[in-house]
């Protein structure tokens, strides 16, 4: 058994113009599953693939107040593209953000929800990611994530450090999962999480309790109107186990 990692799950006060933001950012397709939700992926997009990571945006009604331990890292190719990025976004409705990032070479950004991502310097790791060049999780222990995450999914470890883990699907396609050493602590749930997926004839239940056994644990949400199971890693990141495709 193993999941992968398909999409991200992007709490919004306004689904609907969010989603239309994140569409125009990406240059990908929208689409909408029902009333207070919006999906995004690329256009012509066969759902599920590594290829890309998609966004789903669920429609809640309670305010960003904290910094996401969870956000995204946006590819640029050369460094007047990454000018021309910032300037679109911003056009868009993003704005600079200061989240004590110092002087690097990167821009900080956030949505017009507050939601914070990065704008890249060009960086030939990235360069056959798409748009997207990771979805970066803060942590306090990297290597502990490692070894949960490497067992929990069967995406390829490709660097870890006392600091930085890096992942990429099993194909070596499409953007990386990033754990990244912070001093920040988690506070109240994630407004930002991930969504795994087991494959095709996977047994779901089977696949939680291989999930709990290594660690994960139950973040005491109410279940009883959802079908997916809803965990969090050894760091009390929720994370959501949908069904098997």
């Amino acid at each position: 058994m193993a999941t992968r990692l398909v999409q991200i799950n992007m709490k919004a006060q306004d689904d609907s113009a969010l989603g239309r933001f994140w569409a125009e950012a990406l240059g990908w397709g929208i689409d909408s599953e029902g009333p207070g939700v919006t999906n995004l992926e690329p256009v012509g997009f066969a759902y599920p693939d590594p290829s890309a990571v998609c966004i789903d945006l669920v429609a809640r009604p309670e305010p960003k107040t904290v910094k996401n331990r969870v956000h995204l890292d946006l590819a640029t190719t050369s460094p007047a593209h990454q000018v021309e990025l910032v300037a679109r976004l911003r056009e868009l409705g993003a704005t600079l953000a200061d989240v004590g990032q110092g002087d690097v070479p990167w821009t900080v950004m956030a949505d017009p929800e507050g939601n914070e991502f990065c704008v890249l310097e060009p960086r030939p790791v990235y360069e056959d990611t798409g748009p997207i060049a990771a979805v970066v999780v803060d942590c306090a222990d990297p290597r502990a994530m490692a070894r949960f995450w490497d067992a929990a999914m069967d995406w390829k470890l490709h660097e870890v450090t006392d600091d930085r883990v890096t992942m990429r699907s099993a194909q070596d396609i499409g953007p990386y999962l990033e754990f990244i050493r912070t001093p920040d602590t988690k506070s109240g749930w994630n407004r930002v999480h991930l969504d795994i997926r087991p494959y095709h004839g996977d047994d779901p239940a089977a696949e939680e309790a291989r999930l709990r056994a290594l660690g994960a644990t139950d973040p005491g949400f109410d279940r009883s109107a959802i079908s997916w199971r809803v965990l969090a890693d050894p760091e009390g990141n929720e994370f959501c186990l949908l069904a098997p495709r």
